[in-house]
């Protein structure tokens, strides 16, 4: 078994915060793949299922942020896991919106719910670190991610959530390069290839062909003609 946490603030309120990208990607998951409906447990909300032949549970913690951990550890403990079964999808400031990466152990970078999941359950966790970019100073931090994905940013996020859920077999089933792999085909869909190119103005055109000239000459003009 494992367990996929998305990290978010509970409450309407935050719900369309760039901090929730992690409750969106698990509610998508949830959706997609048919999981139980979401109830209470564990200080947060989860939802089983199974994602190809791991059974799936996804969590999102009922704390705020910087309490994320209690959740994760009560879960974790309950079921016997180790840190290495836990993922965990969160927002990640130093990538570029809708960049997707993963990454298995190493410190939290400042966010305070990869902080409290140190806490209670070491770093050696694997964790999909999603962009949501960074405003360019620390002062703007705070607001930032407490603040509501722009009208801009919807089709993005739109497809970096789809990608997330078309990959998310394969993250469970191991396989990292599949999982990204899904994200990219979301990301940048296969173009079908080019329509023949019209012309460009002002090129000029092709010449027609010369039609063959019509041979006027009589018959004794062309027996004359061989022997000249």
């Amino acid at each position: 078994m494992q367990i996929f946490v998305g990290l978010g603030n509970p409450g309407g309120k935050y719900a369309g915060n760039r901090h929730n990208i992690g409750f969106m990607a698990v509610d998508r998951i949830a959706e997609d793949h048919g999981f139980g409906p979401w109830r209470a447990r564990f200080q947060g909300e989860v939802s089983e299922g199974r994602l190809g032949s791991e059974k799936v549970l996804l969590l999102k913690p009922g704390t705020f942020m910087n309490l994320s951990g209690q959740a994760v550890g009560e879960a974790m403990r309950f079921f016997k896991l180790e840190p290495g079964d836990v993922t965990v999808f969160h927002d990640e400031l130093d990538l570029a919106p809708g960049k997707c990466r993963v990454k298995l152990g190493g410190g939290h970078a400042g966010h305070n719910g990869l902080r409290s999941i140190h806490q209670h359950i070491g770093e050696a966790y694997r964790r999909v670190r999603l962009g949501i970019g960074h405003p360019g100073r620390k002062d703007l931090v705070a607001p930032y991610v407490l603040h509501d994905f722009a009208k801009a940013d919807a089709e993005w996020l739109d497809d970096l959530l789809r990608g997330l859920s078309d990959g998310a077999p394969a993250l469970a089933g191991g396989d990292q390069n599949g999982f990204q792999n899904a994200v990219a085909r979301r990301m940048a869909p296969a173009r079908s290839p080019n329509p023949a190119k019209p012309e460009t103005a002002g090129s000029p055109a092709p010449a027609p062909e010369a039609e063959p000239e019509t041979d006027t000459r009589s018959a004794l003009q062309k027996l004359a003609d061989k022997f000249r």
